[in-house]
């Protein structure tokens, strides 16, 4: 740890853009210690103002609000100690989005992070065609100093109609800590997913995701992608469908969603991947009507662990899954059982 005793956050404020939006300003000045010597801006940076991601403060360097000597360097220029900085910057506040009273499902909380729980059919956060009515909306009405952090605090996504667990910082320096986490892949999401057909036994897929050649509102296996990796377990099987226990190691969007389907076993459910409905021969109409009626993906995400920013030490929460696909998979038995299959 660097001595941070000749760090001097300057007076804060707040500021209006031209279109009317407050932002928060950032003053920071302070001393490059020596043993910083040598290495680039943004890293020097990133462990002097450790309260500030790297990437942050390479947009300010790069915006040129931040100066060395009273001179702007680019980020991988080299320091050599000794140097003064100033930090002249600004933060935009998420005023665009709108607290609203949601029922947040908060599994669990302390001053540094909120772990929560999305039911199915809730949106992350807003975009085209969800202006609001989604999670950050609701974050914004739980806690109002919610609405200091990028996105509300939220850090990963889930799907809209994927079920389960979310962890949102509450802080800048957990903000920072939760996104470095993500990047490196040391924050471990376990998965439930239903699948159509019956896996004998558990792998890995390793295959590259990128958007769709044709339909670019689909995502697609496809050799000009981004690196995407996901582990998977079998935790029971039924006549004609698999519930397995999927990590993911990489995060690309629809992540388990596509490599399911890339292996010829979509998802249950599934409206964009998952292809015709297949019912086991000799169906009950009950059988049939709950495959039929659950019009969602069998998308579940019952496990996360993390270290936690403030003291390091890992954490782990799990949620059982929904009261909709409890159903389905009670049905599913139910029909195993009565043929003699299943386990």
């Amino acid at each position: 740890m660097h001595d941070r005793k000749d760090l001097k956050p300057l007076e804060p404020g707040s500021r209006s853009t031209a279109e009317g939006a407050e932002q928060e300003c950032v003053r920071l000045s302070g001393e490059v210690p020596d043993a910083l010597a040598g290495q680039r801006l943004d890293q020097a940076l990133s462990a002097m103002f450790a309260d500030y991601s790297r990437a942050r403060l390479q947009l300010w360097i790069r915006a040129q609000q931040v100066w060395v000597d009273g001179r702007v360097m680019r980020p991988r220029d080299r320091v050599y100690g000794g140097e003064h900085i100033e930090i002249d910057a600004s933060i935009e506040r998420e005023q665009a989005v709108r607290a609203q009273a949601i029922d947040v499902d908060v599994v669990f909380a302390d001053a540094s992070l909120l772990v929560v729980n999305k039911p199915p059919g809730l949106v992350v956060h807003p975009a085209a065609g969800n202006r609001d009515g989604t999670l950050q909306n609701a974050l914004l009405h739980y806690d109002p100093a919610q609405a200091a952090l990028p996105r509300a605090g939220i850090v990963h996504r889930l799907d809209k109609d994927t079920s389960g667990l979310l962890v949102v910082a509450r802080t800048l320096t957990a903000h920072k800590s939760l996104v470095e986490q993500l990047a490196a892949r040391t924050v471990r999401r376990e998965y439930d997913a239903l699948v159509n057909g019956v896996l004998t036994a558990g792998a890995s897929v390793d295959a590259a995701i990128g958007r769709h050649p044709v339909d670019r509102k689909r995502m697609a296996v496809t050799g000009g992608g981004k690196a995407a990796i996901t582990h998977y377990r079998v935790a029971e099987r039924f006549r004609a469908h698999t519930l397995l226990r999927v990590r993911l190691e990489t995060g690309r969007t629809h992540q388990i969603r596509v490599h399911m389907a890339h292996l010829r076993h979509p998802i249950v459910g599934d409206p964009v991947y998952g292809g015709r409905l297949r019912l086991p021969p000799s169906s009950s109409d009950r059988m049939a009507a709950a495959l039929r009626g659950f019009r969602r993906q069998a998308l579940h995400a019952a496990r996360l662990a993390l270290n936690h920013p403030l003291h390091g030490r890992e954490m782990e929460w799990s949620v059982d899954v929904p009261n909709d696909m409890a159903a389905l998979l009670e049905v599913l038995r139910e029909d195993a059982a009565a043929h003699g299959e299943g386990g």
